[in-house]
């Protein structure tokens, strides 16, 4: 084991799939966003394939345009990514720039 309470590890999952879809980890501070984030993280936490989400993670490269069909959140994370590219498209950010 790496010594890490797993709720930290999930925490690094669901931010690493995160960061390769493109969407801001910090959007949670975002009021209307918090909610959301709130309910992928426990979805995250209570997911039984954290081996194949740390395999696909290993696997994939650094961007990637889906989540995974098994990640439970694929749903949240596809709303998050098209709320950004709006927001990116309003602000005229680069996507791929707005979580970094």
């Amino acid at each position: 084991m790496d010594g890490q309470a797993p709720r930290e590890r999930q925490a690094t999952h669901l931010v690493a799939m995160m960061q390769r879809l493109g969407i801001d980890p910090s959007g949670g501070a975002v009021p209307r966003l918090s909610l959301i984030y709130a309910t992928a993280f426990h979805r995250c936490d209570a997911c039984s394939c954290k081996q194949a989400c740390r395999d696909w993670l290993d696997r994939m490269p650094q961007s990637v345009a889906f989540a995974p069909r098994f990640c439970p959140d694929a749903d949240i994370l596809f709303e998050l990514q098209v709320d950004q590219q709006g927001l990116a498209h309003i602000t005229g950010e680069h996507v791929a720039d707005t979580w970094r």
